[in-house]
């Protein structure tokens, strides 16, 4: 409960035992909308975006990972405050455009890119493509010399396995994303001649879910060194580094909170370093953070439907489950189940008594948001908070599952709610 209280009492607000989101009681939200549903408070996103943009030196620009939160309303938020947009399919480059993102202003990254998704991109005028294998760079310039315009690329790198860390690591083993550094002079080789390749930089992406400076700082520098090795070949510094994202929030217990102020102090201290290294002069440095901009801003909320009794163990099963949050069910990554932040939100300041499941409505064990958890003494239309919500979580879940019906989107700011996608079927 007591990261419960704190995420309250940093980003939200309660009174009367009930939290309060964009200023809104939250039953006052599931009331209007229905149960269950997941509600982001802008005021967060602000604060998150603020406090990134403060830890990053100037010459950095932040591109939002669409991945971690498709929703329209939440790409024209970052795309308003001077953030590009990062995507990894078709569909988010259309939902990228449908919000008037100029495409310039757009990157595409992940492997097994299909011809056809290429060819759409490319025709629009795309800002850089990042190559994961030679077949994939093979293909883009076989397209760009049909349309007649070379494709702006870059080239994703699988570093060696120094400077790693974070909950999923993406780099330093065997992988499909990227070419691995070891081979990247050879593949350099194929698309540096290559005239419908206008070769623009690299991206290096090694881990997510990153919570210790030191590693991103670490990861960083890894890159740059990478970036001055390919810039002293070519003979002049690239366009463009990529260092992905990889910047993480505390979701369990014994997490600890990235430290901001730390990355700060360390970033400035590399970047005038950059600025006096010749061979990375003028480059253009981004990130693609996700998870770091969005997860703290969204909160699950649900209803308790039943509450039963089984061979001494007592359930709350409420009307959401890992159909429409998959993460907080444990089946997104996790080994062993840890429970996300969860707490009765019209009894926040309600004494602990009782340990119990929470549970979904779906025909199969692993529907569970949080185990074995206290929580106060629960009744039949409770509702159930499941926080750290806003990234990773419904897009990234089976919605189709059982045919329950999606659950709406609602966006809060400044006392104000709006529907942002609708209850499905």
């Amino acid at each position: 409960m007591d990261q419960v209280q704190n995420l309250v009492s940093q980003y939200f607000g309660a009174s009367n035992r009930e939290l309060h989101l964009g200023g809104i009681p939250v039953g006052n939200i599931a009331a209007e909308y229905g149960t269950p549903l997941f509600v982001y408070d802008s005021q967060v996103l602000d604060q998150k975006w603020n406090l990134l943009r403060k830890a990053l030196p100037p010459e950095f620009a932040i591109s939002y990972s669409v991945k971690a939160n498709p929703n329209p309303a939440i790409l024209k938020f970052f795309l308003d405050r001077g953030g590009g947009l990062e995507i990894a399919s078709a569909g988010e480059f259309h939902r990228a455009l449908s919000v008037g993102c100029p495409p310039e202003q757009i990157l595409f990254a992940g492997p097994g890119k299909t011809p056809a998704e290429l060819e759409l991109v490319l025709s629009k005028g795309i800002g850089e493509i990042h190559i994961e294998s030679l077949l994939e760079a093979q293909r883009i310039s076989a397209i760009s010399s049909q349309l007649g315009v070379p494709a702006k690329v870059a080239v994703r790198v699988n570093p060696t396995g120094d400077a790693q860390g974070g909950a999923m690591r993406m780099g330093g083993k065997p992988l499909p994303f990227g070419v691995d550094e070891e081979t990247l002079d050879d593949v350099l080789d194929q698309i540096l001649p290559d005239k419908f390749l206008d070769f623009q930089g690299l991206h290096l992406f090694t881990g997510t879910q990153i919570l210790d400076y030191e590693i991103l700082v670490d990861q960083y520098r890894k890159g740059l060194e990478i970036a001055k090795r390919v810039a002293q070949r070519l003979g002049h510094p690239l366009n463009t580094i990529d260092f992905g994202g990889g910047l993480g929030i505390p979701y369990f217990a014994q997490d600890q909170e990235l430290n901001m102020e730390k990355l700060r102090e360390e970033l400035a201290v590399l970047m005038t370093q950059i600025k006096n290294e010749p061979l990375l002069a003028g480059t253009k440095l981004m990130v693609e953070p996700g998870r770091y901009l969005v997860g703290e801003g969204g909160v699950y909320v649900t209803r308790i439907n039943d509450i039963k009794v089984s061979r001494g163990k007592k359930f709350l099963i409420v009307d959401g489950g890992m159909h429409h949050h998959l993460a907080a069910s444990g089946n997104l990554g996790q080994t062993i189940k840890r429970n996300y932040p969860v707490a009765l939100l019209n009894k926040l300041t309600d004494t602990p008594e009782e340990t119990v499941d929470v549970v979904g409505p779906l025909c199969t064990p692993l529907d569970v948001l949080a185990r074995r958890i206290t929580l106060p003494q629960a009744e039949v239309g409770d509702l159930v908070g499941v926080f750290q919500s806003g990234g990773y979580a419904r897009s990234a879940s089976p919605l189709g599952f059982l045919s329950h019906a999606t659950p709406p989107e609602v966006w809060v700011e400044r006392g104000q709610a709006y529907l942002i996608s609708e209850r499905g079927s």
